[in-house]
């Protein structure tokens, strides 16, 4: 009798152990959060003051933090790109925001995201997952680029680069890349209440309705891209705020960060919370028109400048990522498809460049190098490289200087090193020129043309005020 109920004790436990193993071997469920046009010292764990942001916060706190972190553009459409695949945009002549501008030999019909080219939806699809588009596209207006043909079980959002967050009045909006998508269904206006809580509700539906199954969610929030809509309720937590603009900023924020709160608040309740990854990430710095602060970042959205590039970016995900840990070292946007892949041991689709990395064996240590040497940035005749911890060239045209700037001991980019060291000059140019011979040309050119990229260079063009000349 003894003996059988060893066997059965034994039995129990092998079932129980082999329960366990293949609990910790289940793949994680991924969501990647995307903020558009916020301002890098807005966010409290980045040294924020003014505007509370908890849950944000939270998330650093509960993971990992990066220092020097940067989106591959600096403008919302070609970042995106770079998020969504996994290479410099450039490679497949997305250089731009969309416009209608095309290049000879592509047409209007070329203008979006490239079809051939596989996106983190498709790469998620391959391993198993459920994928779900949220907020904003902004990757192509015509049939061939919508998210469902992209890589995406479901889309709730819009195709175009911004649109009001409250429903636009007659109860149609006013083209259909500014229509609000649920899927192929357009959502009538006068059922849309604010942008910003109905993404966070889909997303929360979504995680119910897939909490037994490995799921990876793009929650492309718009705000706190143009124009400056918020809730009253919400401005009125800021009577200290004078500037109305700010203020309106602020509440925008406020809906942001409640958002996120509100969604790992659901993978709590569900029990899936230690198995999620979330990455948090800003599209690229604050814009000239939305009042958000760059801190001691110089320069704005659509610069090569540091306030540009440069961006928030968290990782959090327990028992693999470090909690409350602030990684020094280069990462990029790039690096999110890969990492994303890479959590649960997948496999990336074959035949594809990849140039991000899977920044988990980095940030906990079990790689000790850096994931990146240089990286690299283009948007018509204004590019750059930073290589290694400290320097960083600015190249924007033959009637510009080339800048160049050690971000060690001037992160607000004051000083241009260029003439003081002429050998670094030269190493980084013809670093940057080869990298140049690896992208294709732009398949389409924007409205703003090269003569705002030549200005905003300019080291006597200081600070919001003058950068609004040159958008």
């Amino acid at each position: 009798m003894k003996k059988l109920i060893l066997i059965a004790l034994l039995f129990c436990t092998s079932g129980l152990s082999q329960a366990h193993a293949q609990q910790k071997a289940k793949q994680p469920n991924v969501i990647v959060i995307v903020s558009d046009d916020a301002g890098y010292a807005d966010f409290g764990c980045y040294g924020g003051k003014e505007i509370p942001t908890p849950n944000i916060d939270a998330l650093a706190k509960n993971g990992t933090l990066f220092t020097d972190a940067y989106v591959s553009a600096s403008v919302c459409a070609p970042s995106r790109a770079g998020i969504l695949t996994g290479m410099y945009q450039q490679r497949f002549g997305f250089e731009h925001n969309i416009s209608e501008l095309p290049v000879k030999p592509y047409t209007q019909n070329d203008v979006g995201m490239d079809p051939k080219i596989k996106t983190i939806g498709d790469q998620m699809q391959h391993n198993g997952y459920r994928t779900i588009a949220i907020g904003k596209w902004h990757q192509g207006d015509l049939a061939q680029y919508f998210p469902l043909k992209r890589g995406f079980d479901e889309f709730y959002g819009f195709i175009g680069g911004h649109r009001n967050f409250f429903g636009y009045k007659g109860g149609k909006a006013p083209s259909n890349e500014l229509a609000l998508y649920d899927n192929n269904k357009i959502v009538p206006e006068n059922t849309i209440t604010y942008l910003t809580d109905m993404f966070t509700d889909k997303a929360i539906s979504f995680v119910k309705e897939n909490k037994d199954k490995p799921f990876f969610m793009y929650l492309a929030y718009n705000a706190v891209h143009v124009p400056m809509n918020a809730k009253k309720e919400l401005m009125d937590r800021f009577p200290n705020i004078t500037d109305p603009g700010r203020k309106a900023y602020a509440a925008m924020m406020t809906s942001l960060d409640d958002g996120v709160g509100a969604l790992v608040k659901v993978l709590n309740a569900e029990k899936i919370y230690d198995n999620t990854l979330i990455i948090f990430i800003n599209d690229n710095g604050a814009a000239t028109g939305n009042y958000a602060d760059n801190g001691k970042l110089r320069g704005l959205k659509g610069s090569k400048w540091e306030g540009g590039i440069r961006v928030a970016y968290i990782m959090q995900y327990p028992d693999q990522i470090p909690a409350g840990k602030l990684y020094h070292k280069m990462v990029s946007a790039l690096d999110i498809m890969p990492t994303a892949v890479g959590a649960g041991n997948g496999k990336l689709i074959s035949g594809q460049v990849t140039d991000g990395k899977n920044l988990i064996p980095y940030v906990n240590s079990s790689v000790k190098k850096a994931p990146h040497e240089d990286l690299f940035w283009r948007r018509g005749i204004a590019a750059a490289v930073r290589s290694g911890e400290k320097w960083k060239l600015i190249r924007s045209g033959d009637t510009n200087p080339v800048l160049l700037f050690n971000l060690k001991k001037d992160i607000s980019e004051t000083k241009n090193l260029a003439k003081s060291h002429p050998a670094k000059v030269k190493k980084l140019m013809a670093k940057l020129e080869n990298w140049e011979k690896t992208v294709d040309q732009p398949h389409w050119i924007s409205p703003y043309g090269d003569h705002n990229q030549i200005m905003k260079h300019r080291m006597e063009v200081i600070g919001r005020e003058m950068e609004l000349k040159y958008p």
